[in-house]
């Protein structure tokens, strides 16, 4: 799905700064930096988002790592409520939503959260998968892609952590898997901003589009209004 509406305000190139003219020039003749385009069956995917990489609202980074080693800190507090807003119009539209977060293990915290506990201003609701994995992707030894084939998906929209690690991963075998990827730039995080830049780069020249949350919520208000068009025609 190509709409010049979504096109005029998709994400700005949050990398400019980082990634010389020049490199950009090189993707762009080899082919890369263009639209892959957005299917019309959509489902959200909240990776990770569990106290090991947020750890507690209000800690200082380096503090928040003293108790949840791989805590982003700051970082993922300030995209939780972005993802709270996308997962709100994900459900009202009756979109699939899926979770992932990791397996507890003897070296998991358990107090003052549960380390692999999704954090409670993204709780699940009942009915929407959860899954518990292993590896950094989250269709790798899991059941995602046979739930999202099931489901009719076309299109996965990617949220949560890290950008460079289990959302990458993720968003290289939701292409592999032959889904359209879409990646909100608000709403995915990691524990350091350059990482995170460079692999919205990549990731956006190579496997998907990195969209702003308000294209994205445009693109899901397109589909609202197309799918109330075909209904009306009936």
């Amino acid at each position: 799905m190509r709409d010049p509406r979504v096109a005029e305000i998709a994400a700005a190139r949050p990398w400019a700064d980082l990634i010389s003219a020049d490199e950009i020039e090189v993707y762009r003749r080899a082919g890369y930096q263009t639209s892959y385009g957005l299917g019309t069956r959509p489902a959200l995917l909240v990776v990770d988002v569990e106290y090991n990489f947020t750890g507690l609202r209000g800690q200082e980074h380096l503090e928040s790592i003293a108790m949840y080693r791989n805590s982003c800190g700051s970082m993922a507090w300030d995209s939780i409520p972005s993802i709270a807003r996308l997962l709100e119009r994900a459900r009202q539209a009756g979109m699939p939503v899926a979770f992932t977060h990791g397996f507890e293990g003897p070296d998991t915290v358990r107090a003052p959260r549960r380390g692999t506990q999704i954090v409670d201003e993204l709780a699940p609701r009942p009915g929407e998968l959860v899954i518990e994995k292993e590896a950094a992707s989250a269709f790798f030894g899991t059941r995602l892609a046979a739930n999202l084939v099931k489901w009719g998906v076309d299109t996965v929209i990617h949220t949560g952590c890290v950008t460079s690690g289990c959302v990458r991963a993720s968003v290289v075998d939701g292409a592999a898997y032959g889904f359209k990827n879409a990646i909100v730039e608000e709403c995915v995080f990691d524990r350091a901003v350059t990482p995170h830049l460079l692999n919205l780069f990549d990731m956006d020249a190579k496997y998907g589009d990195v969209m702003s949350l308000e294209s994205v919520e445009m693109y899901l208000e397109l589909l609202r209004h197309a799918e109330a068009d075909v209904a009306a025609e009936k």
